[in-house]
């Protein structure tokens, strides 16, 4: 096991404004994608936005879809802004950037290396750091209500830092394993039949497996989406990236077993190299090209308005011999640029939008969990609220409430070198066959190095 000085432990300042923050971006930029995507910009606004109003980059673009799932995911967030726009003086403009662009590209930290980045942007907990480190996420604190901050809970952790919030999450996203009640039928195979064991899940996998129909479905694509879902996998046999010290532990026996799992899955054929129905989890169960596939909360909402009669079920992250259920909880979060036109109102927005105990405030984050899209709410109250307005009553969010979600830990918030390390790891045993117990240990040595001489925030 490698080891390291515990200054990675040792959350810094993040640098100010001037050629080290561009300098840092920049390389972020370039550390966690090889080629660029298209920027492109859809809906209302620009990058640079229209005159004084501040800009709001997101990916809920209002037009061009045929899903109503996503329609009134965009209607929340055009409705909010002009909630706010009708009772404040500074106006937000709402600017809608590809998902591909905004999630997988490099266009968030190329715009913000040449300083032209948003006002107010959406930001994953796995890319925290790079834009902390950065200097670029406004101290949202001054603008919070304390009473809010505590209604959050253990949903800031990977947001905070020397116990300020530096982002304001909107939601909690817990994966779970969708399957198609349609297959297992077909194979002879009933609730009964619902793996809990990782021999089980390959064992009953292989048996829905068909000429064009996956057994199972892990992500295939190397990114930060991929990362958080191998990531459980890891965390039930108690495998871990860092010790709490500070260590680097990736190279474990855990880690190797999960690349395994993910190795073998696609080596015995049962899932398959390229992810089925270009991605699309609704239409590639619809089609009959999956019969399980890991996803989380968010694709209830998908099935209830595109496909309301195709029956599925749900269940749990099966775990290893000897290990502990655990799931990883992802979700999207509102940030202020520190460096943007007015950092202020910027933070004031966020804290309007998501941190506040009025009244309108729960109720519109009740509207984004339960109305709008299918989450955990990331706040008590507003699960409460949530609750008793009946929208965990379906069972699929009722299941992803009382079963999925305890046992749940956060997304981690690893900078770009080591998350591209855990990426290169997963992708060599899982793609190129590579021994895992390899692969686990070129990740230890690369993310050992990298920490050696990390100066920011913590990375735990």
């Amino acid at each position: 096991m490698l080891q390291h000085d515990n200054d990675v432990a040792r959350p810094t300042r993040p640098p100010g404004r001037g050629s080290s923050r561009r300098g840092f971006l920049a390389r972020a930029a370039g550390a966690a994608t090889a080629a660029a995507t298209p920027a492109l910009l859809t809906g209302c606004g620009t990058a640079g936005g229209s005159g004084s109003a501040l800009t709001f980059w997101n990916f809920y673009a209002p037009q061009n879809t045929d899903d109503p799932a996503v329609r009134r995911q965009a209607r929340w967030f055009v409705d909010l802004v002009a909630e706010w726009n009708a009772t404040h003086d500074r106006r937000v403009e709402l600017v809608f950037v590809p998902g591909t662009t905004y999630t997988d590209g490099f266009k968030l930290p190329s715009a913000f290396a040449a300083e032209a980045g948003p006002d107010i942007f959406l930001l994953s907990p796995g890319d925290f750091l790079r834009y902390y480190n950065g200097g670029v996420l406004a101290d949202l604190t001054p603008y919070l209500e304390r009473e809010a901050i505590a209604d959050f809970g253990i949903a800031l952790d990977t947001r905070t830092v020397d116990g300020r919030v530096h982002a304001l999450p909107m939601e909690v996203e817990p994966l779970a394993v969708y399957y198609s009640v349609a297959a297992f039928e077909r194979a002879g195979l009933s609730e009964g039949d619902i793996p809990t064991t990782w021999d089980q899940l390959l064992d009953v996998g292989d048996r829905l497996r068909g000429d064009t129909r996956a057994g199972m479905v892990f992500d295939t694509e190397p990114g930060y989406y991929q990362n958080f879902t191998w990531y459980p996998w890891m965390w039930q046999g108690g495998g871990e990236i860092l010790g709490e010290d500070g260590s680097v532990t990736v190279n474990s026996r855990a880690t190797r077993a999960a690349l395994q799992l993910w190795q073998d899955a696609v080596e015995f054929g049962i899932a398959p190299r390229t992810l089925p129905a270009a991605g699309d989890v609704i239409s590639a169960f619809r089609g009959d090209h999956v019969a399980m596939w890991q996803s989380g909360i968010w694709e209830v909402s998908s099935f209830r308005a595109y496909a309301p009669d195709f029956e599925y079920g749900i269940f749990r992250l099966p775990v290893p011999d000897g290990g502990t259920y655990t799931t990883a909880m992802g979700g999207w979060a509102f940030c202020a640029n520190a460096q943007g036109r007015d950092p202020e109102t910027a933070a004031e927005f966020c804290a309007w939008a998501l941190g506040t105990m009025d009244e309108r405030c729960i109720d519109r984050m009740v509207e984004w969990c339960v109305g709008a899209k299918s989450d955990i709410a990331p706040r008590d109250t507003v699960l409460e609220r949530g609750e008793a307005a009946g929208g965990y009553d379906l069972w699929a969010m009722r299941k992803f409430k009382d079963e999925i979600l305890p046992g749940g830990r956060p997304e981690p918030r690893y900078p770009p070198v080591v998350y591209k390390a855990v990426s290169d790891a997963i992708q060599g045993a899982m793609l190129a066959g590579r021994d895992v117990a390899g692969e686990a240990e070129r990740a230890a040595a690369s993310i050992d190095a990298y920490v050696r001489s990390y100066e920011g925030a913590s990375l735990l």
